[in-house]
């Protein structure tokens, strides 16, 4: 099992800046990809960005493109989301979560961490 812990949401007004973290503990090794999910009252979850755990590669979802940044700190079991030029729609609670390696899939989620924008 591996499990994560997110920190670091908050209310900031637009255009301002605000940085996540997670903190991964447990059966590092099964991890593969770490990404950030968001879902937004009434809406569904959608992802936002990943970075792959060993080679450091990233996607982003086209909403946040330029404007987010994921990295990794594998000595610490960490990833980061820096988030700039925020925007009233990126208003959601945000999870960070990671891929088993075993199934492929997003099998470990985190509680989420509020993050608001006001306009």
């Amino acid at each position: 099992q591996v499990q994560l812990a997110e920190n670091g949401g908050g209310l900031v007004r637009t255009g301002g800046s605000l940085t996540l973290s997670c903190a991964a503990s447990g059966q590092i090794a099964n991890i593969r990809v770490m990404g950030w999910f968001r879902q937004a009252p009434g809406k569904e979850r959608e992802f936002v960005t990943g970075i792959n755990w060993s080679g450091g590669s990233t996607t982003y979802a086209d909403s946040v493109k330029g404007r987010f940044t994921i990295s990794r700190d594998k000595a610490l079991n960490t990833v980061t989301l820096l988030m700039n030029s925020l925007k009233p729609e990126d208003t959601a609670n945000y999870y960070c979560a990671a891929v088993n390696g075993l199934t492929g899939q997003y099998d470990y989620w985190g509680q989420g961490t509020q993050v608001t924008v006001s306009s």
